[in-house]
């Protein structure tokens, strides 16, 4: 069976009979899969938050589909994380292929003790759907659905927005303002605001079909295969029997003429053979755009994913970014706003994401310029790889067709305080937790409150004097030892996470002057 699209109901707002416009702490514009991430962490955090989108449903097609093990991990400490892992198909292995024949394989995860896979395929309209379940049963989040925002007014100490509902128009105001309002966002438009970077050229079929079909759940990625020949194919399964097909399409592709099933059934029945069964479920062309915009910070008005940043879909880079942009950026919103940072936290967000869509672009720049050359050069060099790989691991490494999205580490950021101790392995200031296994639980759900210092040791320090949850991890706690390894951890170790489970700091025994310190610099009280 199909996905049943829900439809939610327009309620008006009290908001739109006020005599003056009522002032909000946060408004989001967006409810797609990162508006939707931002404004339930805001609300979970313990501040209303109004989550405005123009649509009464979610999004139609699979659009975003595999999410990385660390988006998983924030979606966990959003508190759904289950519906999708339980929905979504995992898996770790992909497989490369140069004509007919298979030039190599890679997994993402070989290790074990890990909580979530390292992707779960999960169609776009399957995650919305959960993430605004979630959003529904959170009293202080107001989602207001049919409710566009046709005007932005910045202010020194608010934004004034002009919402259009089936019941009529009308102003509120608010501290803060979340830009996720896509790749197209209307409040970039508003404040004149445009892209810098790259659109390519070449297009890109997007053919959601429905079979039952032999192939293992991995990602293949064929360069000019048999059934396709002088492009590139990639193939992913997806729940309930779908299946994602992308067929390069060059660059003088008509995308109109293209979506028509007369063309797309063809491709597809070249590729599965005349005896497979199948319906289109979904079709979309796309063009590659490694684009963003110069800053991601506007006065009061915050941008994230595709409104503030653009990459080609190899590699899943798109949704994934998106959604660690929110991970970054509401807790130095909810610091702000409690008074314990200054606005100019809200600087390090552009700086933090501003250095992750960057790398973005250039992972996606270098991966698209390798799956479609640009010259006789180019292709040469691609060709010669392709031939050099099943043989030479080197070659392998040179292979590119869409470097799979990690988490970034922010090794330059200002928020994070330089070693003065020696660590030989471990997540260095600026880099994510790593997950372990523990005897009562996960690693990581010892750190899903604000800032968490962790101990390793029979007993804990206390800080009473700072807004730091203290979590301790004794040799009994840890009888596979993966937690110590992965942290160099002995006796009397500490670490100092951020709310977004980045590490501040770290150091072999514990300095009470010294966390102080890096507390302040994380809340920006040191830049």
């Amino acid at each position: 069976m199909g996905f049943v699209y829900p439809q939610y109901e327009f309620r008006p707002s009290a908001d739109s009979a006020a005599a003056q416009p009522v002032r909000h702490a946060v408004v989001v514009i967006g409810a797609g899969p990162v508006g939707l991430a931002t404004a339930i962490d805001l609300a979970q955090s313990g501040r209303r938050v109004v989550l405005l989108d123009d649509d009464t449903s979610v999004s139609h097609g699979s659009r975003g589909l595999c999410y990385a093990k660390r988006t998983l991990e924030i979606f966990d400490r959003l508190g759904c994380a289950a519906p999708i892992v339980a929905k979504g198909v995992t898996w770790q292995v992909g497989k490369v292929f140069h004509g007919p024949k298979q030039i190599y394989a890679f997994d993402l995860l070989p290790e074990g003790g890990h909580r979530f896979p390292a992707f779960v395929n999960l169609q776009q309209y399957w995650l919305e759907k959960f993430l605004v379940d979630r959003a529904l049963s959170l009293p202080n989040l107001d989602l207001r659905f049919a409710s566009r925002v046709s005007a932005l007014e910045p202010h020194a100490d608010h934004v004034g927005l002009d919402v259009e509902t089936p019941a009529g128009k009308y102003r509120i105001e608010a501290e803060w303002v979340v830009a996720c309002d896509g790749a197209r966002s209307p409040a970039r438009k508003m404040l004149g605001l445009d892209f810098k970077g790259r659109v390519f050229e070449d297009r890109f079929l997007i053919a959601d079909v429905r079979m039952q079909a032999e192939f293992p759940t991995e990602r293949w990625f064929w360069f000019e295969p048999p059934f396709h020949e002088g492009e590139s194919t990639l193939l992913h399964k997806q729940p309930d029997d779908l299946w994602r097909i992308d067929f390069q399409l060059g660059a003088n592709a008509d995308p109109q003429t293209e979506k028509e099933p007369a063309r797309v059934i063809p491709r597809v029945q070249a590729m599965l053979g005349p005896d497979v069964a199948f319906e289109l479920e979904w079709v979309s062309v796309y063009t590659f755009q490694c684009r963003r915009l110069e800053r991601l910070r506007h006065g009061r008005v915050l941008f994230a994913g595709d409104a503030a940043h653009q990459v080609s879909p190899f590699g899943a880079r798109g949704a994934n970014s998106g959604v660690q942009d929110a991970d970054n950026l509401v807790w130095k919103l909810c610091a702000v706003l409690d008074g314990h940072a200054p606005a100019a936290l809200l600087d390090s967000y552009d700086a933090e994401r501003g250095a992750a869509a960057d790398e973005n672009i250039g992972h996606s720049t270098r991966a698209t310029d390798f799956i479609t050359p640009k010259n006789a050069a180019a292709r040469l060099f691609r060709d010669a790889v392709l031939e050099l790989a099943p043989h030479h691991a080197f070659a392998r490494r040179l292979v590119n067709s869409g470097r799979l999205s990690q988490a970034t580490h922010y090794s330059a950021s200002p928020l994070s305080t330089p070693d003065i101790d020696v660590f030989k392995g471990g997540p260095a200031p600026g880099s994510p937790a790593l997950d372990a296994p523990l005897k009562d639980g996960w690693l990581l759900d010892l750190l899903k409150g604000g800032f968490t210092l962790l101990a390793f040791g029979e007993t804990a320090p206390e800080l009473p004097d700072l807004p730091i949850a203290i979590a301790a991890i004794s040799e009994a706690d840890d009888p596979q030892r993966l937690a110590h390894q992965r942290y160099d951890a002995a006796p009397g170790t500490v670490y100092l996470f951020r709310p977004d489970q980045y590490v501040c700091c770290r150091l072999k025994r514990f300095d009470a002057t010294a966390i102080r310190s890096a507390y302040a610099r994380a809340c920006g009280k040191e830049m």
